[in-house]
């Protein structure tokens, strides 16, 4: 067995992967980044190495920095998690050649599967069926548009390179190509150096099913059953379960059959996803699931497989890279029960999932479910990496009690001042189509009301009323001028709290005790999964000045990547106006009414902290 294994992440599956590694007396190292110095992934290894500044490319993406780091602690094995360098050949070559065991698999293999146009041909060869589209060498922007009305629309661009829902954009419609292309190109090379694109049909009642398979030296392949990812919002997934729903024992039997075959066509060792598309509109049928590309590593999703099987995936990845065989043989290993997972990420849903960032000054993750956390309450949510928290997972004997205690357990998430999208999770899965099996990767467009938060209740009113009492919580908020409007027999009238431009009346009540935190001039109750800041109302003056008129500001601090409109031009109510890249994601900004952009106040390039003005807008009337 490995003595000393280096985990070349962060986050969330470094602190999974020491775990594991503390478990089978595996002694641990962790790497870490200028900006992740006090990062609890650093604090839980037994030694730990900085390796540069807080940029990726310059720390976590740097390979002779890590070699370095694997050197000097004596390390004899690496373990890459997932993203980063999991599925760079040329780094898995490198740990190679220096004497070290990749936790992985070959190095072939990782090139076989690492371009999605070259998988499809392989896995063609192989037998397997393939998403329909195009897959060639010409790269020209009138060729692929000339390719894409061919397949028709709408299509899906997709990057070559790389995975996580980067470099992908859906086209509805001819006249939106090239600005979809340019920018899945543009996201594309910047995540993986590599804007080359591959085009795809969409299927209008698309699943996303993957299949969970490890090898081992001696050329046995397993499968550990399927998983269902097809709850997601701009190709990024947003929840996971396992079993896939729908999915019949015989549909089953041959799409692991699929993915066994695939991943020994290409000599497979260790752990490995098969990703597969399925057109659902008229069930999960063989007929109309096709391979759609492999990932060559650990999935985020791993733990709703850990549930249902019982196994440890990452005991698995270090028994195999150390030469063991493959733990059980495929009639030894069972599924119980069923298995959900939902992404914490720090976004703001009813911003258009804007990525918040920033101090987490508050975080409590519930009790009696499986949490994997990245950061915790008193650690900041940096704007150089992924925006997930955490993963809550929970399993139950079936499809429904596991829905019920996710979505149960997302309600009483608690987070400030960082935005989260617990609130909108919990809704999610408690929604009729999901309870139903009626999932697809549309689902979340198709139901926007999902992410608007709902109105604090009368209890979270009265919550905060309580707090902002000037005179003291003792006596309440309605004693404040205890002889104002007074009537014999009468309630005192509501009390007002304000929230953003909004003004609420808090019914008269005795104190509530819902979750709160109180600051110096605000008072945040966290209901259903989300977080709500009160305060005393400001006078009619100072809303007014407050508004702002058409000023567009940056919802989060990142770089600008594109300003679509100058000084003068006319814009329309929902046009673009400037892109923003943020945690590894680009944001498109709207038009919020009919407009004359009077100022543009950035560039292309520029830098900006959350807040900034961007520019300035004239409404039309």
């Amino acid at each position: 067995m490995i003595g000393k294994l280096l985990v070349a992440n962060r986050g969330e599956i470094a602190r999974r992967v020491i775990r594991t590694a503390r478990r089978m007396g595996v002694a641990s190292v962790a790497v870490y980044s200028e900006a992740d110095a006090h990062a609890r992934h650093v604090a839980e290894a037994d030694e730990a190495k900085p390796i540069g500044p807080a940029a990726a490319l310059q720390s976590y993406l740097n390979g002779a920095a890590i070699l370095g780091a694997a050197r000097a602690t004596g390390a004899e094995a690496i373990h890459p998690g997932y993203g980063f360098l999991s599925e760079n050949a040329d780094f898995a070559e490198a740990v190679i050649e220096a004497g070290l065991i990749w936790v992985g698999p070959p190095p072939s293999a990782i090139r076989a599967m690492g371009l999605k146009d070259e998988a499809k041909r392989l896995m063609a060869a192989a037998g397997a069926p393939v998403t329909p589209g195009y897959l060639g060498e010409d790269q020209s922007d009138a060729r692929l548009r000339r390719e894409a009305e061919a397949i028709g629309w709408p299509v899906l661009i997709k990057a070559i390179a790389g995975g996580g829902g980067k470099g992908i954009r859906k086209v509805e419609r001819k006249a939106d190509f090239a600005a979809a292309l340019a920018s899945a190109r543009r996201e594309a090379a910047a995540a993986f150096g590599d804007d080359r694109v591959l085009l795809e049909s969409f299927a209008t009642k698309a699943r996303h099913l993957e299949v969970q398979v490890f090898g081992d030296a001696a050329g046995n392949v397993v499968h550990l059953f399927e998983r269902d990812c097809s709850l997601q919002r701009r190709r990024q997934k947003l929840a996971e379960e396992a079993p896939a729903p729908g999915l019949s024992a015989e549909s089953r039997a041959w799409l692991c059959d699929v993915a066994v075959r695939a991943a020994k066509a290409v000599g497979y060792q260790n752990a490995g996803t098969v990703e597969f598309l399925a057109d659902a509109s008229d069930g999960l049928r063989t007929d109309r699931i096709w391979f759609m590309e492999m990932n060559t590593r650990l999935q985020v999703e791993h733990p709703v497989t850990e549930a249902i099987t019982g196994l440890d995936l990452v005991e698995w990845q270090l028994r195999i890279a150390a030469g063991e065989p493959l733990p059980l043989r495929q009639e030894e290993i069972t599924m119980t029960g069923w298995a959900v997972e939902a992404r914490l990420y720090a976004e703001d849903p009813a911003a258009g999932f804007a990525p918040s960032a920033g101090p987490l000054g508050h975080l409590l993750l519930p009790a009696g479910i499986r949490i994997d956390a990245g950061v915790e309450a008193g650690g900041e949510v940096a704007t150089h990496y992924d925006p997930m928290i955490a993963k809550l997972t929970a399993h139950g004997t079936d499809r429904q009690s596991a829905l019920a205690r996710l979505s149960g357990a997302l309600g009483a998430v608690e987070a400030w001042p960082v935005k989260t999208n617990a609130g909108f999770l919990a809704r999610l899965l408690a929604d009729t189509e999901v309870r139903e099996g009626r999932v697809d990767t549309g689902l979340i467009e198709r139901v926007p009301e999902l992410t608007v938060r709902p109105r604090p209740s009368d209890e979270a009113l009265t919550a905060a009323a309580w707090a902002l009492a000037s005179d003291g919580a003792d006596r309440g908020p309605w004693s404040a001028a205890p002889l104002a409007g007074f009537r014999l027999g009468a309630e005192p009238a509501p009390a007002l709290i304000q929230q953003g431009e909004d003004v609420f009346a808090a019914p008269f009540a005795d104190r509530r005790r819902p979750s709160l935190r109180v600051g110096d001039d605000c008072a945040v109750v966290f209901e259903a999964g989300e977080a709500y800041p009160f305060a005393r109302p400001r006078s009619a003056d100072a809303g007014e000045a407050s508004a702002g008129g058409g000023m567009i500001l940056a919802p989060m601090p990142g770089r600008v990547v594109e300003v679509g409109v100058k000084a003068g031009d006319a814009v329309r109510r929902g046009g673009s106006l400037v892109v923003i890249e943020a945690m590894k994601m680009e944001q498109s900004l709207p038009a919020p009414f009919d407009a004359v952009v009077a100022e543009v106040a950035v560039a292309a390039g520029e830098q900006v902290a959350e807040g900034a003005l961007l520019m300035r807008l004239t409404a039309k009337d």
